[in-house]
């Protein structure tokens, strides 16, 4: 037992929360990292204050639904954990705490009503296109909060692209790799599938799309939900294969899920091959610096800047690869950000958990994103993407928003 957390009363994820807890010193560097920190200004609404909250939840003393509020506010963005001295494992936290608490406490009926339409409609591609119409149709009668997130989907939805269950590698083949192809992103931007593709081929890589994949389940994970998070877990352990050089991602929060397949599966019987399957998760981006760029790419005098998307820069560590593929396009400026650490706000479905913060954030970093003087913004996560368009657009601006392989294919000669 740490601190007085009955760990086995929480099952598998009793202990991972116990030691995250325990870690934490309550120094406060935290504090300027935290996006809701900066937005609101309370001690409640920082990870500091968030681990006092669920410590004293999960050694009794407090109730679920008195944490929660602050819990909920969290985006999940782990700017905390590199801002941390003691080295915090908040994502152990954060995370497995809102699966205690769905299995603890019971929510009104029309949040109960919302997250079910979330959960059953964005980790499947083609019930999201079908929500996404309907909910245009009907966005005026729709509660504010659903209006908030239909504002993320552009006016016309591109058309679904067909994937090949094996793309071959174009020239000399140098390796074979496995990708997933995500849910929204399928739905809000099929190119950068198609870009990616593309640039990983040219550069001597098969591709492998296995056909039985699905979400990876970030969502359901994040909002607690585990059953469904294990759920999609075991769908993606079984469908990928195991005689590929990686399993790569083009988007942060997709790999980020990935890589904590092993806390998702804790104390089942897949955790070991859960733990094998997340050292075999890359992102596009660490892949393509480490096999290094084959092709030659054309000059351009483009102005990019580069946002961080928190699940790749914090959760994991993915920082300096896509702006070094960027610096490989000849002639290309490439501008950074100011306050580069904070949050756009997208964060999966935050623009319908919290659409006040949410478009605080967005607007912020749309402002940030415009004082560089870019001509496009680059960045690697498809929520982050949206949320940037979104709130570029609003300003006003005719910066163009792109992934970065979506760049790099475009350089290719």
């Amino acid at each position: 037992m740490l601190h007085a957390i009955p760990t086995e009363k929480f099952g598998p994820l009793g202990e991972p929360m116990a030691k995250a807890v325990s870690a934490c010193v309550h120094c406060g560097f935290c504090l300027a990292a935290c996006p809701t920190y900066h937005e609101l200004g309370q001690e409640m609404d920082t990870p500091r204050g968030r681990i006092v909250l669920m410590k004293e939840v999960l050694e009794g003393k407090m109730s679920f639904e008195a944490a929660q509020p602050h819990v909920d506010r969290c985006l999940g963005c782990l700017a905390c954990e590199p801002a941390c001295p003691s080295g915090v494992p908040y994502r152990d936290l954060i995370s497995p705490f809102r699966a205690v608490a769905a299995s603890k406490m019971k929510r009104g009926l029309l949040e109960r009503v919302r997250r079910f339409v979330t959960t059953q409609t964005i980790p499947y591609p083609s019930r999201f296109r079908v929500a996404m119409w309907f909910g245009r149709l009907g966005k005026a009668v729709l509660p504010k909060k659903w209006q908030s997130m239909l504002e993320l989907v552009p006016d016309k939805l591109p058309p679904a692209e067909l994937l090949a269950e094996v793309n071959p590698a174009i020239g000399e083949k140098r390796a074979r790799v496995a990708l997933l192809t995500g849910c929204a992103q399928q739905v809000l931007d099929p190119d950068i599938n198609t870009a990616t593709i593309e640039v990983l081929t040219r550069n001597g890589v098969e591709v492998v799309i296995p056909r039985t994949q699905g979400c990876c389940g970030g969502l359901a994970w994040h909002t607690g939900d585990l059953a469904a998070a294990q759920k999609f877990a075991r769908q993606n352990l079984n469908a990928f294969p195991d005689d590929v050089d990686a399993i790569l991602t083009n988007a942060a929060g997709c790999g980020s899920a990935m890589h904590e397949y092993h806390l998702v599966l804790r104390g089942t019987s897949d955790e070991a091959r859960a733990e094998r399957f997340r050292h075999c998760v890359m992102d596009v981006s660490v892949f393509l610096i480490k096999l290094g760029l084959r092709e030659p790419l054309r000059e351009t005098n483009l102005k990019v800047a580069y946002h961080d998307a928190c699940h790749l820069a914090n959760a994991q560590n993915v920082r300096r690869q896509p702006r070094d593929l960027l610096r490989a396009i000849p002639g290309l400026e490439l501008l950074e950000i100011t306050d580069a650490h904070l949050c756009c706000g997208s964060a999966g479905s935050y623009n319908m958990d919290q659409p006040e913060i949410a478009t605080s954030l967005g607007e912020q970093k749309a402002r940030a994103v415009i004082a560089t003087g870019a001509e496009v913004i680059a960045s690697g996560n498809i929520g982050c993407l949206t949320q940037l368009r979104l709130h570029l657009k609003k300003l006003g601006s005719n910066i163009e928003v792109r992934h970065t392989l979506q760049i790099l294919r475009d350089a290719l000669k």
